[in-house]
């Protein structure tokens, strides 16, 4: 007889921090109505997540999955980077060596 595991919770946020090695903070957002007056209020929260190989990058969305507890705060680890943040060095680079090639490219007409 199979057993079926418990279903887990699946979320897709923002990698705000990289804590240590294996580990990053992840932001995600979510919105309630106000208790009172109904209007729609917009609410985060930052979760500590296990990330084995440290693929994720600052900036970086992801999708994570509740786990067992791995230490103290980790109760969440990185199942996929969904998209990655652009790194700030290389498109300065970019930028960089655009502006270059536009400018030889005047001064030799």
């Amino acid at each position: 007889m199979e057993t079926i595991r418990n279903s887990r919770k699946e979320l897709t946020g923002i990698v705000t921090s990289i804590s240590g090695e294996k580990s990053i903070k992840v932001t995600y957002g979510y919105k309630i109505p106000h208790p009172k007056y109904r209007k729609v209020i917009n609410r985060k929260t930052v979760v500590h997540v296990h990330d084995e190989e440290s693929n994720a990058r600052l900036g970086d969305r992801v999708a994570i999955m509740e786990t067992r507890p791995i230490s103290r705060m980790k109760r969440w680890r990185l199942v996929e980077v969904i998209d990655r943040a652009p790194v700030y060095g290389e498109t300065l680079n970019a930028e960089v060596e655009t502006a270059e090639a536009a400018k030889v490219g005047t001064e030799e007409e």
